[in-house]
């Protein structure tokens, strides 16, 4: 390809860049013109989430052993509890995993467990992505996620492929992770936690959440909530100011 910066035509050309949008939160935001610094959940507001598709993959695992047969709402809280211990690093996978295959008649490989397990994570849309790379510019971005390893390992590998990073700290200022930390939405501690090691003013931060749960803990340590609903994205919070 012909290079024309060697053009004397262009030689003493200046090269102008386009202005990258500036953005402003939409007027349902509390404190709008006041937010400096946003807390984004991850599953359901950053990455797509279809939790059906691992509840319908563990049925594949077939029936469970005899005396694991307990009524249905026993079993729910049992699990419950198990996701919980696994999402504050109580329990490491390879227990949660010992766990899932101890309660089946056949009992399914690491494998099938790990695959089961992440089935409910979907993609990152390129636009999400597109927008935090621009609002890193304006704002101070951090994500604050109830997870595990074992989905951190998976949404890692796919967001490398997609996006090129090595890792989620490079498009956010700060990434916290349940498991890693010790603490669970919507507990007010782990909301605590983030403002205390990131130095946030509550009342110039937002979280964005689609768990009206986590957003009502967040407002607990006097942060900015806001209740992401089912159909709305969080591109649809801001508006693009020239």
């Amino acid at each position: 390809m012909q290079n024309y910066r060697n053009n004397p035509i262009f030689a003493n050309s200046i090269l102008i860049q386009c202005p990258q949008p500036m953005y402003r939160l939409i007027s349902d935001i509390p404190n709008a013109s006041s937010i400096k610094n946003i807390i984004f959940d991850f599953g359901g507001v950053i990455c797509d989430l279809d939790i059906t598709r691992t509840e319908n993959k563990f049925k594949e695992f077939g029936p469970p052993k005899p005396a694991n047969s307990n009524p249905s709402h026993s079993l729910s809280r049992q699990f419950h509890i198990l996701v919980e211990n696994l999402e504050t690093g109580a329990i490491s996978p390879r227990k949660f995993r010992e766990v899932i295959r101890n309660h089946y008649a056949n009992p399914p490989s690491d494998q099938a467990i790990d695959e089961t397990w992440n089935a409910m994570l979907l993609k990152i849309p390129q636009k999400r992505i597109h927008l935090l790379e621009r609002l890193r510019n304006q704002f101070r971005i951090f994500l604050l996620s109830n997870s595990n390893q074992i989905h951190n390992e998976k949404y890692l590998r796919d967001f490398q492929q997609q996006a090129g990073y090595r890792d989620l700290d490079e498009l956010f200022e700060k990434v916290y992770f349940s498991y890693k930390i010790g603490l669970k939405k919507p507990g007010k501690e782990i909301y605590e936690f983030v403002l205390s090691d990131s130095r946030l003013n509550p009342k110039e931060s937002l979280f964005i959440d689609d768990t009206l749960e986590n957003v009502q803990g967040a407002e607990a340590a006097g942060i900015n909530g806001y209740h992401l609903k089912s159909g709305t994205e969080i591109n649809d919070l801001f508006l693009s100011v020239r």
